[in-house]
């Protein structure tokens, strides 16, 4: 039987992507609750604001586009905001308030800079669709990313994998959560773009490094 969450035990949607970026990071902003803007955050967030209007709705022939749409899985135990919405015509969609006819659901998900390697970005998308399969009871095969730095709309299939790979992180999420539990470092070339990297401090925690090593190297690299 699939358990099923209370609207007090929702996590943040966007947490799917801090999450499987680093875990460590995930655990500082949402059980820690530290965060700490740097220019790449900064960014995002001027792209987001110029996106993001929760009262406009735009027509366009047989596309209806809504931004700011709030979303919530109640199975995944997750909520947010999608940034886009689209919904074209088709026999196979929804029927939305005071228009006519069915129209399929799209989520749209706008990024600052370039599709990465790993599918963080997809996943978060894909949790997005998920959650408006199960608001509105129909299924959503795709989705698309926008980013700013190519300005290119890119097409996500939203396939079975990435679905569990969602699901799976979702479910570790909230055993985190649950437990409190913040993973220790583990360093890689992400934390150099990482704004939290102040505050997570990976070079003094990472392996069996002493507090003196740690002065010492900051010391010589001085």
């Amino acid at each position: 039987m699939t358990r099923e969450y209370t609207p007090d035990e929702l996590l943040p949607l966007s947490g799917i992507q801090h999450f499987l970026f680093c875990r460590r990071q995930w655990a500082l902003i949402h059980i820690e609750m530290q965060w700490q803007d740097n220019v790449l955050t900064v960014e995002g967030k001027q792209l987001h604001e110029r996106v993001d209007d929760p009262f406009f709705v735009e027509t366009r022939r047989d596309v209806v586009i809504s931004r700011s749409v709030p979303v919530a899985s109640y199975t995944l135990g997750l909520s947010g905001v999608c940034d886009v919405v689209e919904f074209t015509r088709s026999p196979e969609g929804v029927r939305l308030p005071g228009r006519g006819g069915f129209y399929q659901p799209a989520p749209i998900e706008y990024k600052r800079g370039h599709p990465k390697r790993d599918p963080v970005d997809e996943a978060q998308l894909c949790a997005q669709a998920m959650c408006l399969e199960e608001m509105l009871a129909v299924p959503i095969p795709r989705g698309f990313l926008y980013y700013g730095k190519t300005r290119r709309r890119e097409p996500v299939e939203l396939t079975e994998d990435l679905r569990r790979l969602v699901r799976d992180a979702a479910a570790e999420m909230h055993a985190y959560m649950a437990r409190g539990y913040t993973p220790r470092v583990k360093t890689s070339k992400a934390c150099r773009s990482c704004s939290l990297a102040d505050l997570c401090l990976p070079n003094l925690q990472e392996k069996t490094s002493s507090v003196q090593t740690y002065i010492r190297r900051q010391i010589e690299q001085a």
